[in-house]
Order: C-alpha cells, then structure tokens, then sequence
C-alpha cells in the first residue's frame, strides 16, 4: 500500500506546498508551515449528501425561484443581511471573543422559533451551559433543538434526521472531519468542514449560519478561502471597554456591503441601537475647545460622531502624534496641510486625536472635522455647539466635495443642530428647504471654516 504524503499548510493564508518551509511563501509569515495530511477528494460530497454528478445547464432552461428570506425579528441584524437569511444560504459571523456572536444567534431563535425549527449545533459549550444562557437571554422557544457535537459527518446525519429550518455551528474551529488526521480548528479542518456544510446548504435547501473566530490581527481564523466558499461574511466591531457593538457586512451575495446594525452589550444581552447618532453625541461637553461633530455615511445610514482633539507643548525632542478611530497616517497629513496651507504651527506640539464611543472612521469626508478640532485646540478657541462640519480635505488645503450631503444634513438638523459647514462645490445641490432649516455655510479652505465655526 503506497504511503500517503503529507503536505504542509501555512496557518495564516492556507499555502499549500510538498515541503516544510521557515517562511511562508504565499503571505511572508515566519513558522507557520504546519505538516498535514490531504483530504480524500471523494468524500466531502458523500458527507454532504450531494451528488456528484454535473449536470450542465442553459441559462434559459433554469427556472427561477423568488427569493425567500426569514426574518430574525431583529431590525438591525436583518438589516446588514439586506433583509433577512436567504435560504440555502451560508452566512459566516466573525469577531473578537466575547464580543457577542454566539449571543445574538441564540438570541434571533426566540424569533425564529415561532415559525422555524432550529438546530443549535455547539462544540464549545455542553447542553447544559446553552440552557444557562438562553435563560439569561430569555429565550424558552420549544423548536430549538441543541447538539452538543464536532463531527461533521454525525452533524450532517442530524440535519437530514431532523431536517430544521435553520441550522447554527457555534464554532466552526471546533469541527472536525475524519477523513482528515489534523486536529480541529487547522486550515485543513476548517476549510474543508465548511465545504460540507456549504454543500449541506446548497443541496439541502437550509440556510447554515456559521461562528467563526480571528486571529491576533484581526482576521478570520483560518484560510482566506473560508471568506470565498460563504455567501455571506459578517464583522462584530467594538472596543472591549465599551459596551457598543457594531455589526458590519463585508461580504453579501444577496445585499448591500455598505450597511451596519449597533448594538449594546447589556446583563439581559444585545439591545439594538435604534438612534446611534443620539448614543454618540450623549454627554458631548460645551464650550470646550477641541470638540467638533462629524456626520459620517455607513452604508445609506448617516451618523453623526464626536471628533476630540488636543494639542499641547512637547516636553521631547520629536512630538508625539496619537490617534484613536481614524487613521493615524492621515492624522499626520492633516497636521502638514495646517502647517504649509495655513500657517498653524504644530512642529513642536504633541497631537491626539479621539473618537468617542469606539467608533472607527475611515470616511475621507472626516478630514475636516478632524482639522478643524485640532485647530480649535490648538488655539483655545471652542467652536459653535450646534455646529457640524464634513468634508475632504486636499493637499492644498482645499476642502472637497463629498457624497450624500443632503442626507447629512438632515440627520443635523433632526438632532437639533442649526448650522453645517460644508464643501463649496456641495453648496449648489442643496434643496432650498434645507437652506431654510438650516444655516449651511460654503467653505472652500480650513480657515474659513475655522471661522464659521467659532462665530457666535
């Protein structure tokens, strides 16, 4: 009998290669080639249940089905799916331990329990410790049927025994195949266990939502291949510190990319945010310098955020530079266009930028507020209180005009602000009620709008 080889897989991008290297060649990392045996080609669609056999269609000859979507009775969560879970879909909810993933899917049972029978699969947690949590959660639905087990090919005769609605793996790290000899939670293991239950999935007709854990960068544990095989890829966002929660699509097959749904952490489990631009402007001080109100887009949602800045006299040679929710390399090239484009010294002043609540922009149209905040500490000068500011700034020092600035407006004005300063070339969009409801001032540079700010 031939001897099987062995190949070794790099744990961080799943490089495959017939001989151990100390340097991955595919991402750079170092030791991280692990010795694995390959999989049987034969069998994954024998686990699944699936048939092997191609049938090669007509695109005119394939009939089309309405997509049909379950809701999960959480307006937020839904939201970022693009309006609830497609069946025969497989969705893939990753984030930071604790943060909250195993959390909102048993929680969405109590829901979905009402019309839906679901299959809670775990392999972290007994029985018993699942019946602790949901009575915490107060979730006492009867068609949630929990199997406490890690092997796929026992799930799989499961799912086909009880045929549920739906089906949850809490966490797909945990599952293991028997075909293959590497240990749970190895590139092989969970590339190759989510294959079965991609095809479990498909063939079946039940949507499969997946747990999946991240490395010490941030990633998905696992090959990047796991984020191609699934149809809908989910981020839990938030500081450890903070009790906000912030769940971003960043990868859909059947909906937008660009939505969010917030949350709070609370004793009795997630609690959705109906109003975040409310949550994170609360306690905003006054008359203090520093502080400036950005209204930012997620998605088609506008959210206002409180941008902090402080600037003080080095005490060493090189002055330091801090950055907290926005990008530290565009901090920097904020801080040289205030010195070229408009004479505010910074060269010997230490720089910290903040953003309140644990929200991290990456819009180019915070620019300004970000400026305008560090100029407005640097001179001591606090701006208006019911002002707001937006734009991208340039090199030059021109300020740039930004998408869905209507939308941003309006979202100021519902939460009382009266004044906008905004981009020139924005200006000529706007609607004339607008105009009315709010004092919008055209700003084609920093300083100008420095001064609209702090005029009374």
């Amino acid at each position: 009998m031939a001897k099987i080889k062995s190949i070794y897989v790099c744990s961080e991008c799943g490089y495959e290669s017939p001989k151990w290297f100390g340097k991955c060649p595919g991402c750079g990392e170092w030791n991280t080639m692990n010795e694995e045996l390959p999989a049987s080609p034969s069998s994954t669609a024998s686990k699944s249940g699936t048939s092997s056999v191609n049938q090669i269609l007509s695109l005119n000859d394939i009939k089309e089905d309405v997509e049909r979507r379950i809701k999960t009775g959480v307006g937020e969560f839904d939201r970022v799916l693009g309006g609830g879970i497609v069946i025969g879909s497989l969705t893939l909810l990753s984030g930071d331990p604790g943060i909250g993933k195993s959390t909102i899917l048993l929680q969405i049972c109590e829901y979905l329990g009402k019309s839906c029978r679901i299959l809670y699969v775990s392999g972290e947690e007994s029985a018993n410790q699942i019946k602790m949590r949901a009575n915490r959660l107060g979730v006492t639905t009867d068609n949630l049927l929990v199997l406490t087990q890690t092997d796929v090919g026992l799930i799989i005769e499961a799912i086909k025994s009880e045929k549920p609605d739906i089906v949850m793996i809490d966490s797909i790290q945990t599952m293991t195949y028997d075909e293959i000899s590497s240990s749970a939670g190895s590139v092989t293991q969970v590339r190759e266990c989510t294959n079965i239950f991609m095809h479990a999935a498909k063939g079946l007709g039940i949507p499969v939502l997946i747990v999946g854990h991240v490395n010490k960068d941030g990633a998905i544990a696992g090959p990047k291949v796991l984020e191609h095989i699934v149809d809908t890829v989910l981020y839990f966002e938030g500081e450890k510190n903070y009790s906000y929660r912030i769940l971003r699509g960043v990868k859909n097959r059947f909906g937008s990319t660009n939505e969010i749904g917030v949350f709070e952490m609370t004793s009795e489990g997630l609690k959705e945010v109906l109003n975040p631009s409310q949550m994170m402007i609360a306690g905003r001080p006054k008359n203090s310098s520093g502080s400036c109100v950005a209204c930012i887009m997620e998605g088609t949602r506008p959210i206002l955020a409180e941008v902090q800045g402080l600037v003080c006299a080095t005490g060493f040679g090189t002055p330091r530079r801090m950055s907290t929710g926005f990008d530290y390399n565009r901090m920097n090239m904020l801080l040289a266009v205030l010195e070229k484009r408009e004479g505010y010294i910074f060269n010997n002043m230490d720089a910290y930028i903040n953003v309140v609540g644990g929200l991290k922009i990456d819009e180019p149209a915070a620019d300004l507020t970000v400026a305008l905040s560090l100029v407005s500490s640097l001179k001591e000068k606090p701006v208006n209180d019911k002002a707001i500011a937006f734009g991208e700034v340039g090199l030059a020092g021109e300020i740039r005009a930004v998408s869905n600035c209507e939308q941003r407006i309006s979202e100021a004005h519902r939460l009382g602000f009266d004044r906008c300063i905004i981009p020139f070339n924005n200006y000529k969009a706007i609607t004339k009620e607008l105009k009315v409801n709010m004092d919008i001032v055209p700003v084609r540079n920093i300083r100008e709008a420095f001064n609209a700010l702090t005029e009374e």
